[in-house]
């Protein structure tokens, strides 16, 4: 039986239904309202929603790709994953076993959480179909901590649990990390790109060069909005100060989806603020531009 997608009204983008139905739909947006370790700002369960319901003030067209990906390839939205009464683990295997369903059916899929930690799910379901793949962390905080709050499948350890499956992670935007992590990542020779050395050009001009050079051929993004700075994204569970500029980022994922081949990615950890309404879009607006980013060669 094949997967239903919403309704023009509830849809990614507003999107009539001859471009979001599955079988003509090259990409598919899942939403996964997982919040389970949340130890700030709560509300990243309703993260997917705010997101749909912002992109419906996104453009279609895209002035960078002068595309309109989505009449052009087709985006089905799913229905949301429903984790009521599911264990933290079950939960993950859920999303796991949904996105490698949906990889099967030849789809690029897009997840929305939700908390950081459901990102181990579509990451492993990735890896398992694609060879020489790299997970490029777009983020604050490292998450490399073994377990936090007594917690192995927390979201601070959302990429020790991706690094036990994949040890080609490249990390950006990095700014907050306890002893442990920093311990790790000299240890394992971790590749990553603190904001204050992209800030005090340690990377040079071109950092987003040397990022995308330490990537393998296909990439699976992990984009944590709190990598952005506060001042493009507030509403997020722990915002740190001396994040990532929203022009910067966009060369960088550009570059990534020209030089390397996306297979697919999630954006987590929006936290809902009826209050600001900018987070909401902004998020909207990044999703849309990875999905042209990503099939810029496609």
């Amino acid at each position: 039986m094949k997967p239903k997608s919403l309704k023009e009204k509830k849809n990614f983008l507003g999107i009539p239904s001859k471009y979001s139905l599955y079988e003509k739909s090259e990409i598919v947006v899942l939403s996964a309202p997982l919040e389970m370790t949340v130890s700030y700002g709560k509300g990243t369960e309703l993260g997917p929603k705010e997101i749909l319901e912002a992109s419906h003030y996104v453009e279609f067209y895209d002035e960078e790709t002068e595309r309109e990906i989505c009449f052009e390839k087709g985006i089905c939205t799913l229905g949301e994953l429903d984790f009521k009464n599911k264990s933290h683990k079950k939960s993950l295997e859920l999303i796991e076993k949904t996105v490698s369903r949906l990889i099967h059916d030849k789809k690029f899929v897009v997840t929305l959480g939700g908390e950081h930690s459901l990102s181990s799910a579509p990451a492993c379901a990735h890896n398992s179909a694609y060879q020489d793949l790299s997970v490029l962390q777009i983020d604050a905080h490292s998450d490399l901590r073994d377990s936090y709050e007594g917690s192995k499948l927390s979201h601070a350890s959302v990429m020790k649990r991706i690094y036990e499956f994949n040890k080609d992670i490249v990390q950006v935007g990095i700014r907050a990390q306890c002893a442990e992590e920093a311990d790790f990542i000299k240890k394992n020779n971790i590749k990553t790109f603190f904001a204050r050395n992209i800030r005090t050009g340690k990377h040079g001009n071109n950092w987003q060069s040397e990022v995308v050079d330490s990537l393998n051929k296909n990439v699976y993004i992990t984009f944590d909005v709190d990598g952005f700075d506060p001042s493009i994204l507030p509403s997020t569970g722990t915002p740190e100060p001396g994040g990532l500029f929203w022009d910067e980022t966009m060369d960088l994922l550009k570059l990534v989806g020209s030089e390397r081949n996306i297979v697919g990615f999630d954006v987590v950890e929006l936290s809902y603020d009826k209050q600001n309404k900018i987070s909401s879009f902004n998020t909207a607006k990044l999703v849309y531009k990875l999905i042209n980013y990503a099939f810029s060669k496609k």
